[in-house]
């Protein structure tokens, strides 16, 4: 967890009765959770013992995030709006389930287009590219007649690595050209397969994103040419 200014605290704004809104957002693909209120106590708790404690007001106590199912909250980052009147928490969120019900989020249910009354629940929204793994994954485990997605998987590697090698040259080609809308399009197309091949062997798109969140302000790997 990155350190947090012991300034933090006063910095924020918190209503007549001591409490500020808290956002918990997934560390790795942005996914909203949920929220809940803190105060002063609760903040504190979470800052020293880097797991998320909240304020229960219909208990009016602190209440530890997971402590009776176990599905803790693992504080990554705390910050707060330009107002400063709301918390938003990186959290890892142990167990995949932060929502009571057993939901990932408390954000499933969706309004209609023409905002009717009713409602249907749904997968919360994450970064494009999760989204995107999601799908895969869903299509490798109930496949559709017709489905591209599907077509690679019956072909097994030998299809999908030749496609991973067609798209690979094709994106090279792009940048060579320095056409910026060919290469976004090809990049895109890279990922794609990419992902199809994640699934195929099982290896989740967010363990690639932990390893790349796990470089991220590493130590300069030394080569010859810069040691």
């Amino acid at each position: 967890m990155q350190s947090i200014s012991p300034n933090f605290i006063e910095n924020l704004h918190f209503n007549e009765r001591g409490l500020i809104p808290a956002i918990a957002q997934d560390w790795l693909d942005a996914t909203v959770l949920m929220m809940a209120w803190m105060n002063r106590e609760s903040i504190t708790k979470t800052i020293q013992t880097e797991e998320v404690h909240y304020w229960s007001r219909s208990r009016n106590q602190i209440w530890h995030k997971g402590e009776t199912s176990g599905h803790t909250q693992i504080l990554k980052e705390m910050r707060y709006d330009c107002d400063q009147d709301v918390i938003l928490l990186s959290v890892d969120q142990t167990g995949s389930t932060a929502c009571h019900t057993g939901a990932r989020s408390c954000f499933f249910e969706q309004a209609t287009n023409h905002m009717e009354e009713s409602f249907t629940q749904q997968q919360p929204p994450s970064d494009v590219c999760s989204d995107l793994f999601k799908v895969i994954e869903t299509r490798r485990s109930r496949p559709e007649l017709g489905s591209y997605t599907n077509k690679l998987l019956d072909g097994g590697d030998n299809q999908i690595l030749k496609k991973i090698g067609e798209e690979t040259a094709e994106f090279v080609m792009a940048c060579k050209d320095e056409d910026k809308d060919e290469i976004a399009n090809e990049a895109a197309d890279l990922i794609f397969h990419i992902q199809v091949a994640l699934a195929k062997h099982s290896v989740r798109w967010r363990d690639v994103l932990k390893v790349l969140s796990e470089r991220k302000g590493a130590p300069r790997r030394v080569t010859k040419n810069n040691a």
